[in-house]
């Protein structure tokens, strides 16, 4: 299959929010979470309304027969379904399930970004200064343009959160910014 001619179009990278909150450190993640969810919900509206694709990226918690729908039933059914129904995935959004950190390790993303001819993502989510931070370094390494969206990523750590978005923006050339400037036209 040949490479799409135009590689410059962005995708908007949704990264482990549907999710019980049923894990280490969830006590410390939810508040961030919750101030998010309602930016991130903005964003995704304004990506579906720009027909930019929307790739919600999850992990899988370890339950190996899981797929899209049986997570965001469980999540829904779960304690902070209140977290998971403004950001819940539409017919139109992509979904790829993930073991570990990196968004892209041993996962069809880069893949199906290069079917859609996507050349800049905007990784949004949790967790900043884990996750998102790793997904960042792996989507610099593959020549795609990155932006990050302060305030459409949930931390665990305030301090670490700072940290990795300065990472980010030195070691790995991304753009940080805040949501309502993301231009997706």
């Amino acid at each position: 299959m040949e490479r799409p001619a135009d590689t410059t179009h962005p995708a908007l990278v949704v990264i482990d929010m549907i999710n019980t909150y049923e894990h280490e450190d969830a006590e410390l993640l939810v508040p961030s979470a919750r101030r998010v969810v309602p930016v991130l919900a903005e964003l995704i509206r304004r990506a579906r309304g720009a027909d930019v694709p929307v790739v919600y990226a999850n992990d899988n918690f370890g339950l190996w027969r899981s797929h899209q729908g049986e997570l965001v039933d469980t999540a829904l059914a779960g304690p902070h379904a209140d977290l998971i129904e403004p950001i819940t995935p539409d017919d139109e959004s992509l979904f790829v399930v993930k073991a570990r950190h990196s968004v892209f390790y041993e996962t069809p993303l880069s893949y199906l970004l290069w079917r859609l001819g996507v050349g800049h993502v905007v990784l949004s989510g949790q967790v900043t200064e884990q996750c998102v931070l790793y997904s960042a370094l792996d989507a610099h390494i593959r020549h795609l343009e990155v932006t990050v969206p302060r305030d459409a990523v949930a931390s665990i750590h305030p301090h670490l959160e700072s940290a990795a978005l300065e990472m980010m923006e030195r070691n790995m050339g991304a753009r940080v910014a805040t949501a309502k400037e993301i231009d997706f036209s």
